[in-house]
């Protein structure tokens, strides 16, 4: 399902992930949010976003499981956190769903750590 936004369409995968990474803004990251059923993207989501899009982008394609993004947010925002803490922002999935709105492709992981 493509996503229209500005008046341009995006195309996508059969999941909704965007195929092409150079056309992801904040923008197009905002409507795929809605999509997602996320009303608002609060800092906390935009960290979340951000670490995954600067680890595929600067780390050969890495995409982190959701240990490693669990630590690398009590990293960034001090403190214990858990996997919970992150359900709370994406409950879908948080690995999954944070990389569908940072425009990044679907994840091959199988899940689990």
């Amino acid at each position: 399902m493509p996503f229209e936004v500005n008046g341009k369409t995006l195309d996508t995968d059969a999941n909704g992930f965007l195929l092409n990474l150079d056309e992801w803004d904040e923008e197009v990251a905002k409507v795929i949010a809605t999509q997602e059923g996320i009303v608002e993207l609060t800092q906390r989501h935009w960290d979340v976003i951000n670490y995954l899009r600067d680890e595929y982008i600067n780390q050969a394609g890495h995409q982190p499981n959701m240990r490693s993004i669990v630590k690398a947010m009590q990293d960034i925002w001090g403190g214990k956190i858990d996997a919970k803490s992150l359900y709370e922002l994406f409950p879908m999935n948080p690995d999954k769903q944070a990389s569908k709105i940072g425009g990044l492709p679907n994840t091959k992981r199988k899940g689990g750590y």
